[in-house]
């Protein structure tokens, strides 16, 4: 365990985030907070950049509980998504610093109260757009901003430019423009993605959503059509899934962040 791991365990401890005993397994055990229905993995942010991310989905609130009181005293800021309105009532109350996002259902807790990442603009790494098809995509777009968000980069969301009015998107092209990742959150035909695709210069990850009718199948014609993409810098992710596609978008922006040598 390098130093800056037992620190922050250390701190974790004296703060009352975690017990004596669980100190000492995680001592024992680097790297993984078991919590017997949970095996937390805390090395993700060392391997692959950013800390685990809880899918809260049918979790007892008491297991989100623990999992998040180990990721803070690990010292990493919470993101939990498909997280309900009842499950987030529970849980600040217990975390009173953390903020739901009732539209995206996501849940955000900072570490130690300080102002959660990609809240203050000089720490912002990147820059990432989020446009939606209409407004029935809004869920799964307020799932990948709020990703975006915790991952530290700068979002714009860009709701309703779908393309039954085709002269909405143009008008808000200065907007997204130069953007290092556009995420695009489109259901029925799918289309959006590719008019997207045709007018910037950086990846476009398209999120098909379960939004249309009969034949859309819960989202397969979306996600067929956006698979079909003419557009050469279209890449999808799976249908309703917001928080791939933000993930993949705020990569991509604190890479190109990184090569620009400085934080914009």
């Amino acid at each position: 365990m390098q130093s800056p791991d037992a620190r922050r365990l250390a701190e974790g401890l004296l703060a009352g985030q975690m017990s004596v005993d669980d100190f000492v397994e995680r001592l024992a055990a680097p790297g993984i907070a078991n919590l017997g229905e949970a095996q937390v993995d805390l090395d993700r942010r060392r391997r692959c950049g950013f800390p685990e991310v809880v899918f809260a989905q049918d979790k007892t609130v008491e297991s989100l509980r623990k999992i998040f009181q180990a990721l803070l005293a690990d010292g990493a800021a919470v993101l939990a998504t498909r997280v309900s309105p009842d499950q987030a009532a529970a849980l600040l109350s217990a975390f009173p610093s953390g903020s739901y996002n009732p539209t995206g259902r996501t849940l955000r807790i900072p570490v130690g109260g300080t102002p959660l990442p990609g809240e203050q603009p000089g720490e912002q790494h990147g820059f990432v757009a989020v446009i939606t098809a209409g407004t029935s995509d809004l869920p799964v777009a307020e799932e990948a901003c709020d990703t975006v968000r915790w991952m530290g980069s700068r979002v714009i969301l860009i709701q309703d430019v779908g393309v039954a009015g085709p002269q909405r998107l143009p008008a808000r092209l200065h907007e997204f423009a130069h953007a290092d990742a556009v995420v695009v959150v489109a259901g029925m035909e799918g289309a959006l993605p590719s008019v997207v695709g045709g007018s910037v210069a950086c990846p476009v990850i398209a999120v098909p959503t379960s939004v249309g009718y009969g034949a859309s199948l819960g989202g397969l014609a979306a996600l067929l059509g956006m698979l079909n993409s003419c557009a050469a810098n279209v890449a999808v992710v799976n249908i309703d899934a917001g928080f791939k596609g933000g993930y993949l978008a705020g990569l991509i922006a604190h890479k190109a962040a990184q090569a620009r040598g400085a934080k914009p």
